[in-house]
């Protein structure tokens, strides 16, 4: 599949997604099952000090700790003079395709955060918040002055995450791909369930980011290759049929 096929091929799939959540009630069930509604307790405390460090400052810490590394070693390749002129532009690409996914994913999740203005779930009256619970393409009621100033969608937090599913595009042997793709599937995933289990995000807004991210990453990994990758830099094997 060409990558304008397959980048138009995820926009459908993104909007059939989005389309999915804004017709059922699939988000409300969901959110329903990670809080007691009798106490108003969510699965997870957000005050837990410890989870509140693995699962939010800790990984993300580790995420920026990574890209400024390969940030360094895309620096210091420019001196390099270990591989060939060849060796030396695929090595650059991929270190880049992984400096660019890192800084444009999340970036442009907080950039569509701050104009879709949708609330958290902790913050809407069924789960004990003060604003009513509105799809994503409805009006909130004229008389609820507070409304409109949510940032809650897509989920910026699980978009460190997904932006590792770049490492899918950076190996060449298809098992490193699909480890690389399972990293950065498993990194979104645990950093967005955390935060759905203590109210800060719907199911949606984790599958609409987790989507995003996956078509920012066909773009970039297009924009730096202008074609198909030839070889492998960070795998010296062939890669595998």
């Amino acid at each position: 599949m060409g990558w304008r096929r397959e980048i138009v091929f995820w926009g459908v799939v993104l909007g059939a997604t989005i389309a999915l959540f804004e017709v059922c009630s699939l988000d409300l069930w969901v959110q329903d099952r990670l809080i007691d509604m009798e106490t108003g307790r969510w699965m997870v405390d957000a005050r837990d000090p410890l989870l509140r460090l693995l699962f939010y400052t800790g990984v993300k810490g580790g995420i920026i700790a990574f890209g400024v590394a390969i940030l360094a070693l895309y620096g210091r390749s420019f001196g390099s003079k270990r591989r060939g002129m060849a060796g030396q532009k695929a090595l650059r690409q991929r270190y880049l395709m992984v400096i660019l996914a890192l800084i444009i994913v999340p970036a442009m999740i907080s950039g569509l955060k701050a104009v879709t203005h949708v609330d958290c779930p902790a913050q809407i009256e069924r789960y004990g918040g003060d604003k009513p619970y509105v799809g994503l393409f409805e009006r909130y009621p004229d008389a609820c002055h507070a409304c409109g100033t949510g940032r809650c969608f897509p989920a910026g937090h699980a978009s460190g995450g997904f932006a590792f599913m770049v490492l899918y595009h950076v190996f060449q042997r298809r098992r490193h791909k699909i480890l690389g793709l399972s990293l950065g599937l498993g990194l979104g995933w645990v950093m967005g369930g955390y935060q759905m289990m203590k109210g800060a995000h719907f199911l949606s807004h984790t599958v609409v980011t987790m989507l995003v991210s996956w078509i920012l990453i066909l773009a970039i990994v297009r924009l730096v290759t202008r074609g198909p990758s030839r070889g492998g830099p960070w795998e010296t094997a062939p890669a595998s049929p």
